[in-house]
């Protein structure tokens, strides 16, 4: 167990590390330096100029009855958080590090008792109207008051606060928390012009209104749903998002059985599967379609850490 001292110690270069208090900045890291300058016009690990087109299929397990990604009633649809942008977007090749998406700018204080983001003024709904802060304060009031899941979490932030129509403030129960203002720059920021008279608990079979890359172009409830990429998307410059969201749609069908799913891929059907059964990757890779080259089974490393995966015996 640590003692006291080193426990203090440890807090302090957390602190320090995070290189965003007392002034603003366009990212924030948990525990080193940030990667990426300022002036940074892409992540390393996407290709800037790949294509854009085409349409991605993958097969979902189940069923679902709600468009309504944040529902506590019933299912709600694979691939719905594309719909909507967060203030902020982790890089995928640093320890816990986030940049502006929504955010032009993240101020946190020097005492680290709030922060405080400047939002793009680019930013624009699906219908063209601003992204505002009064839609930060709306997104973070209607969620911890609608789902408990969001009151629990953000237990330790005090109040969300609007200090003019581009600023806006969360201030914290409590100092002591370096991962506070990561966790904020990881909200969901919803309109508050479309769901303020609707109840973010229910299900709902109408398209909600969004911000992100993708809308819903089609679906049928428990079958499948369609996304189409945004041609007028405000934050496809960005960034964060260069080299991304590259298919003109994408859909998810709908299967009840895992094995279906998979003939449903080796006829064709499906352009994508994620096989996580070691006796099928290793006996059920024999179908024409394989050995013609029409698709191709590979191995991607995995550097990340990984689930533990056990037997647990019962010796009573």
């Amino acid at each position: 167990m640590l003692n006291r001292p080193v426990s203090v110690a440890l807090l302090l270069v957390a602190l320090l590390t995070h290189g965003a208090h007392g002034a603003p900045a366009h990212g924030v890291s948990m525990h080193e330096p940030l990667k990426y300058a300022a002036d940074f016009t892409h992540f390393d690990y996407v290709n800037p100029d790949a294509p854009k087109g085409g349409e991605l299929r993958m097969g979902a397990m189940g069923t679902f009855d709600s468009l309504n990604p944040f529902t506590l009633q019933g299912n709600a649809a694979r691939g719905l958080g594309v719909l909507y942008d967060t203030l902020t977007r982790q890089s995928s090749d640093e320890i816990f590090a986030e940049y502006g998406l929504l955010a032009e700018t993240i101020d946190i204080a020097e005492d680290n008792s709030a922060v405080e983001y400047v939002l793009r003024s680019e930013a624009r709904w699906h219908d063209g109207q601003p992204i505002t802060a009064q839609d930060v304060v709306f997104s973070f009031n209607k969620l911890r008051e609608e789902l408990p899941l969001y009151k629990q979490y953000y237990a330790d932030v005090e109040a969300a606060t609007a200090l003019d129509s581009q600023r806006v403030r969360f201030d914290f129960v409590r100092d002591d928390n370096p991962e506070l203002p990561m966790i904020m720059g990881q909200l969901i920021v919803i309109p508050k012009h479309y769901w303020s008279e609707r109840d973010l608990s229910k299900a709902t079979s109408e398209p909600p209104l969004g911000s992100g890359a993708y809308r819903i172009e089609s679906f049928e409830q428990g079958r499948y749903i369609s996304y189409e990429r945004v041609e007028d998307y405000w934050g496809q410059d960005l960034p964060v998002n260069r080299g991304k969201n590259n298919f003109d749609r994408f859909r998810f069908d709908y299967f009840r059985d895992r094995q279906v799913t998979f003939e449903a891929f080796k006829s064709g059907d499906l352009d994508v599967y994620e096989e996580s059964i070691s006796k099928n990757w290793a006996l059920g890779y024999d179908f024409p379609a394989l050995k013609e080259g029409f698709v191709k089974k590979e191995e991607l490393a995995d550097t990340g850490t990984q689930p533990m995966q056990g037997y647990g015996f019962n010796t009573r």
